[in-house]
């Protein structure tokens, strides 16, 4: 395991590495030119999981200059109780959006339907046609061993993408829920985010629709403090990285 501290990860110059993230927890805030044409994708089954898997990472991209995509398979049709799959879509839709303007993020919806995702040969091409036309430098998604059935599919569909793409980006995975949901989880990499913690609470809270707030209190919550006990931080994001990706830490 390695944890990238904030005095270290000053010294990374913008390498497209995933500790490159705790730069602008200082002096390097704002400066854009750090990371000048760097591109993050998070990919996430519904709205709200790329928010509560990796939100604070998100955030800290995006202020080091990188653009940040955050990408939804599905609009979360299935997410609410007592409302049609079109009525839940729209809500949890501009939920996403909501969340995405507090991290500084660009929202993108792949197209799948909650509760239905698939993995046909059309749905491969759809994620390879998405992730080529995005070109990230770094990609973040499920860890493919989930409780949820779409959670997992998500990770299959990228994981296919960045082979055929030749590996030619970085590849991570979070965590969400774990131990509820996500499973065998053992991070090879930490983020410090509790100078963002609060602004990561903002963009999942955004999904009102969801009882986020209980939710958080019982998984994610336990999960920063967890992980931030060992990355010697207050709060932290844990990782694996997939140690075939051109670049390595």
């Amino acid at each position: 395991m390695k944890t990238i501290s904030r005095r270290e990860a000053l010294k990374l110059s913008g390498i497209g590495i995933l500790g490159a993230a705790a730069m602008p927890l200082s002096a390097n805030v704002g400066n854009t030119g750090i990371a000048a044409g760097k591109k993050v994708v998070v990919v996430g089954a519904h709205p709200d999981d790329p928010e509560t898997g990796c939100g604070g990472t998100m955030i800290l991209y995006a202020a080091a200059g990188y653009e940040v995509v955050s990408a939804y398979l599905t609009r979360g049709e299935a997410g609410i109780r007592g409302k049609s799959y079109d009525e839940a879509a729209a809500i949890r839709t501009q939920e996403a959006m909501n969340a995405c303007k507090i991290m500084n993020a660009r929202p993108a919806f792949i197209g799948q339907i909650d509760g239905n995702c698939e993995i046909t040969p059309q749905r491969y091409t759809e994620m390879y046609d998405f992730l080529k036309k995005e070109s990230p430098d770094i990609v973040i998604t499920h860890w493919p061993i989930d409780r949820h059935r779409d959670h997992r599919i998500c990770s299959v569909l990228v994981y296919d993408a960045w082979i055929k793409l030749s590996r030619s980006f970085e590849l991570y995975y979070f965590e969400v829920e774990s131990g509820e949901q996500t499973q065998n989880f053992a991070p090879t990499d930490f983020v410090d985010i509790s100078a963002v913690a609060e602004k990561k609470h903002a963009a999942c809270f955004a999904h009102v629709s969801q009882n986020i707030e209980k939710v958080y209190a019982e998984y994610h919550t336990h999960m920063e403090k967890f992980r931030g006990m060992q990355a010697n931080c207050k709060f932290a994001e844990g990782f694996v990285k997939h140690h075939q990706s051109l670049m390595s830490i």
